[in-house]
């Protein structure tokens, strides 16, 4: 007989997702680069963005649950200790070292066919890379000159023919991304970065699939397939009987969430014990951080549709070129389209659009709160 779903406010939900978000926290993984390393463990991945209007997003979302975050403390977790390191989830993202083996089996797929990958490259050009990075050590894109440039083939392509086969080297797991400065990444052998004689052995699918649900469980607090799946779609016929075994082993509970009953959640009795408020913490959130990137899911719990609008013609932007959304407790509250003018050494405000009805103290709050972020983004 199935299990009858557990009925869940919209608020409840929102409160399990903000907790395991760790957003209900001033301070939750305290501070210095073991936080960081911290951080990225329980998220599971740190989405990595190159548009700098404000800070990178990767730091920006770290700041966000890291108030004394400052950005040596990435480079020291990437570089020094090698806690992080860098791959593909739904993006380019910082992901735990400790999870390598989890990523191993989609490089051996790129070994198998790069086609797919879009990062093809001859066999003799990507020995001589690997010759030379050995021999002379970590290498950057600005370190190797091409004879010939070509033209790019999207925005974020180089001409340097150079780039494709550094980006053929990362995909497979032969090369690491070793240290970054702003967007220059400098790529080394990723069994001398990581002091490694070989690399872990690759998961099998059922453990990638085990190792999905865990980290979407804990870093979502209340779950469905697609939230599982995110930037994976293909993976939910391997996920659906883990759900089921997890109900069947009381590990996860049926929920369905006020008004959207319809759609399928789980979360883990843990979780539906541990409701509380989030109270009243504000937190100026980026695009691209967990609790946004997900549009449908942030929708769904919050009532608030996210637009992103660096890419959008600017007659037709509603909240403007880089808006971020504003929480406050569980409400997103306003959407702010802020620009960080280095020279001039102060945080712009573009454009301020309410979403919910101002009230007494909430600008104030919320001011106070960019007063501390134009501080981070000078620093």
């Amino acid at each position: 007989m199935a299990k009858k779903p557990v009925p869940l406010t919209r608020a409840a939900a929102r409160a399990i997702w903000l907790r395991a978000q760790r957003l209900d926290e001033l301070a939750p993984f305290g501070e210095g680069a073991e936080a960081t390393k911290l951080a990225v463990q329980h998220l599971g991945y740190v989405q990595i963005d190159t548009i700098n209007v404000i800070e990178r997003s990767h730091h920006h979302i770290l700041y966000t649950r890291i108030p004394a975050y400052a950005r040596a403390d990435l480079h020291h977790a990437q570089s020094v200790d090698k806690s992080v390191f860098e791959y593909w989830t739904h993006a380019l993202a910082y992901v735990p070292t400790s999870d390598y083996r989890f990523f191993a089996p989609a490089m051996e797929r790129f070994r198998e066919d790069p086609r797919g990958w879009l990062v093809t490259v001859s066999a003799e050009d990507y020995a001589a890379l690997l010759k030379r990075i050995r021999r002379e050590g970590a290498l950057s894109l600005r370190d190797i000159d091409d004879d010939v440039l070509v033209d790019k083939e999207h925005l974020w392509a180089s001409r340097k023919p150079s780039q494709r086969v550094l980006r053929h080297g990362f995909f497979a797991g032969d090369l690491t991304v070793a240290s970054r400065e702003g967007m220059v990444k400098s790529y080394d052998l990723s069994n001398r970065h990581f002091g490694w004689r070989r690399p872990p052995k690759p998961a099998t699918e059922g453990e990638v699939a085990h190792y999905a649900l865990d980290r979407a469980i804990r870093s979502q607090g209340v779950v469905s397939l697609d939230s599982i799946c995110y930037g994976n779609l293909s993976m939910k016929p391997a996920i659906i009987p883990l759900i089921e075994l997890a109900v069947r082993r009381k590990r996860l509970v049926p929920v369905q969430i006020e008004g959207h009953e319809k759609l399928r959640h789980w979360a883990s009795p843990s979780a539906l014990d541990a409701v509380a408020s989030p109270g009243s913490l504000v937190h100026i959130l980026s695009p691209f951080d967990p609790l946004v990137i997900q549009r449908k899911r942030l929708n769904l719990f919050f009532g608030y549709e996210h637009r992103f609008e660096a890419y959008v013609p600017p007659a037709k932007r509603v909240h403007g070129y880089f808006a971020l959304p504003i929480l406050v407790g569980d409400e997103i509250v306003a959407a702010i389209d802020l620009k960080t003018d280095r020279q001039a050494r102060k945080l712009l405000i573009q454009k301020w659009t309410w979403i919910a009805p101002e009230r007494a103290g909430l600008k104030a709050a919320i001011e106070e709160e960019l007063s501390r972020f134009e501080r981070f983004q000078l620093a």
